[in-house]
């Protein structure tokens, strides 16, 4: 029975433009019918259920969401005791050409209280843990510096103390590691909510100063960066993040796990991103879309981070696969790579499955065959398993997200 999926594409306007877009190179890929617009954004390939953006099986016309309903077998007795009649995760491909919202997901608790409280705003009661795993050079910020780093930038950048409580600064400058999460949550909170007018004329007078140093200082105080975040927000409090934030910069391949209330922004490239059935966003910079302050500085995680602990390792399952399993129930992602001349059986796994082809081609089989490339996105019932095999000549690279119960 085939079960190939046609897939929703959002067009934020922070996407990559035309085919310069991972999103886009898929889709045409897969649907070479499809007309793709040089100049328009595409953001976002949304694989699962989620309301905003729902997948289509193609050969059957209906929804996925809707099959579930009438297949209760495809979600399998682990996952419909855990989540219900659902698909508990979201996949995703993100091309990413000027940054994404400063911004946070809440705890499940957290996002019942808001979704109660302010239901126009956060639209659902979940949680919305995720996995980022770069398919190009991908820059992001996430978690807050060790405090010598974030010392080190308030001694160098008197535009920056200019717009802070000097109280709160002085007692963080006071202040060994590790470091009290009340004084960091002080001073981030007056960034926060400093005048806008104030905050223009700092990073005016702090780009205008960087301009005329020399490449070192530029590139030790974010110069580029900054010029960069700047240009797409000008006079926006996000562009001071990255003195406060670490500043990542991720090869293909390699995966960062955001746990709830752990402050972050994706700054460019692509990547397949996996996440619990959500859209609960907490925003306060770098974007036009609501931002919530008072609500992110309380719940943010203040503990300081290094870019070693934000790195989050897959394990090696078989030769052919590796699977990053974070600490959460509603999601886990397998990388299948099979080589031309190999044929590759998927274990067989309690959960449902979305299976996204990123490169390579050849056939895809449970019951019929599916022609597999780049862009091919199937669902797979819960307990069966598939057959990959290359064109010769070829390879076959997939990203498989289950739950991870």
């Amino acid at each position: 029975m085939k079960m190939e999926l046609k897939c929703k594409v959002q067009n934020y306007d922070w996407g990559k433009l035309g085919r310069e877009s991972t999103v886009a190179k898929l889709v045409s890929s897969a649907h070479p019918n499809e007309i793709i617009e040089e100049s328009k954004p595409y953001a976002e390939l949304w694989m699962g259920t989620h309301p905003n953006g729902p997948s289509l099986i193609i050969d059957r016309g209906v929804l996925l969401s809707e099959y579930i309903r009438d297949n209760l077998d495809a979600i399998g007795p682990t996952v419909r005791k855990n989540f219900g009649v659902s698909v508990p995760f979201l996949l995703k491909v993100l091309s990413i050409r000027k940054a994404l919202s400063v911004q946070a997901h809440p705890t499940k608790e957290h996002a019942e209280t808001l979704h109660k409280r302010f239901p126009d705003m956060y639209k659902d009661p979940n949680h919305k843990p995720e996995l980022a795993i770069a398919l190009t050079p991908f820059e992001a910020l996430c978690g807050f510096r060790l405090l010598a780093q974030i010392k080190e930038y308030l001694r160098r950048l008197p535009e920056l103390t200019s717009v802070l409580n000097s109280e709160n600064v002085e007692e963080l400058l006071s202040l060994e590691e590790p470091v009290d999460s009340n004084a960091l949550k002080q001073v981030f909170q007056s960034l926060m909510t400093s005048n806008k007018a104030a905050i223009t004329n700092s990073l005016q007078s702090l780009l205008a100063r960087l301009e005329k140093e020399d490449p070192f200082v530029q590139q030790s105080l974010h110069y580029p960066l900054l010029k960069r975040l700047h240009k797409d927000f000008p006079g926006d409090v996000g562009c001071f993040a990255p003195y406060f934030l670490n500043y990542l910069e991720l090869n293909p391949g390699q995966a960062i796990f955001l746990k709830p209330n752990l402050p972050h922004a994706y700054i460019s490239g692509d990547c397949v991103e996996c996440m619990a059935c959500s859209d609960n966003v907490v925003r306060a910079g770098l974007t036009p879309k609501h931002i919530d302050v008072p609500t992110l500085v309380e719940m943010l995680d203040y503990n300081s981070y290094t870019k070693e602990h934000l790195l989050f390792s897959p394990q090696l399952e078989d030769p052919n696969s590796c699977i990053w399993r974070p600490p959460v129930p509603d999601f886990a992602v397998v990388k299948i790579m099979v080589q031309s001349g190999g044929s590759y059986n998927t274990i067989n796994r309690p959960s449902p499955s979305l299976i996204l082809v990123t490169s390579g081609s050849g056939e895809i089989c449970d019951t019929e065959p599916i022609r597999a490339r780049p862009g091919t996105v199937i669902f797979l019932k819960a307990s069966r398993q598939l057959t990959i095999t290359p064109e010769d000549g070829s390879h076959i690279e997939i990203y498989q997200a289950i739950s991870n119960v």
